[in-house]
C-alpha cells in the first residue's frame, strides 16, 4: 500500500474548511494554503490507525511534508517509538523542520518518561538550538515532563538564563515558569522575586500563573507586586 497517498486520502476525507479558517488565524505563520482543515483528535485516531496497522517508513522519510496536518500527524506517529536511539533519530530528523508552535507542542515523546535521564541529556541539547522551534520543543518538554518528581532546580535556571528575541521561544519561557509557580512555588518565586529576567518574560509568567485556579489568592496578590514596570 502506498502509505502517503492512504495518508492524503484520511487527511482530505476529514476536512473540516470552518475549523480550517479558525485554525489558520491562531498560527498567522503558517500560510493557510497548506493547511487542510482537520481536527487534532481526527488526526490522533489517523495515527492510531496508521501505528497498528501500516509501515509509515515512507512517510516519516518524505520530509518536509507539504501540509501542516502531515507534519502534526508525523509528529503523533514518532512520539509512540519506544526505541531511545531510534526515537532520538526521529526526533532530531523532524525538529528542523517544524515551523509553528502547535506542531512544536503538540507531540510528546514516551521516551521521555520510559528514559527520564538519557532524555534530559538530549533536551539540554536541543536547549542549545538555534532553531525557534527546537529549542521551544526542549522548554516545553521540560515544562510537560520535569516539573513534577524529576524536577531539579538547576532546570528552572536553564530555562530562565534563555536570552532570546523571538516572540514563541520567549512565550514558551513563560509558560514554563508559570507551571513552576503552580507546582514549585518555593523555588520559582525565588527567581521571580529577583526581577533577573526580561521584562516581557517576568510579566507575562506572572500573568499566566495568576490565571490559575491552582495559585491562591494570597499568592496571586504577591506576583501581581512582582511585575516589572
Amino acid at each position: 500500500m502506498d502509505i502517503n497517498k492512504y495518508i492524503m486520502d484520511e487527511l482530505f476525507k476529514n476536512q473540516d474548511l470552518e475549523y480550517r479558517e479558525f485554525n489558520s488565524k491562531l498560527i498567522p505563520n503558517v500560510n493557510k494554503d497548506t493547511m487542510i482543515g482537520v481536527r487534532t483528535p481526527v488526526l490522533r485516531n489517523i495515527s492510531k490507525h496508521i501505528l497498528k496497522n501500516y509501515n509509515y517508513d515512507d512517510f516519516l522519510n518524505s520530509i518536509p511534508h507539504k501540509y501542516f496536518e502531515e507534519n502534526n500527524l508525523h509528529g503523533f506517529l514518532i512520539e509512540r517509538e519506544n526505541d531511545f536511539e531510534k526515537a532520538i533519530k526521529l526526533i532530531d530528523d523532524f525538529l528542523p523542520v517544524v515551523d509553528n508552535w502547535e506542531t512544536c507542542d503538540l507531540f510528546s515523546p514516551v521516551i521521555f518518561k520510559k528514559y527520564s535521564e538519557k532524555s534530559y541529556a538530549e533536551i539540554l541539547r536541543w536547549l542549545e538550538s538555534e532553531h525557534t522551534y527546537t529549542k521551544r520543543f526542549a522548554i516545553v518538554s521540560l515544562m510537560s515532563k520535569y516539573l513534577d518528581e524529576r524536577f531539579e532546580t538547576d532546570m528552572l535556571y536553564k530555562v530562565a538564563e534563555i536570552k532570546s528575541d523571538e516572540y514563541y521561544i520567549n512565550m514558551a519561557i513563560a509558560w514554563y515558569l508559570s507551571f513552576a509557580l503552580i507546582k514549585q512555588y518555593d523555588v520559582a518565586i525565588k527567581l521571580i522575586e529577583e526581577k533577573s529576567l526580561d521584562k516581557f518574560v517576568q510579566n507575562k509568567s506572572i500573568q499566566k500563573a495568576v490565571e490559575s485556579r491552582r495559585i491562591s489568592d494570597d499568592r496571586k496578590l504577591y506576583l501581581k507586586s512582582l511585575k516589572i514596570k
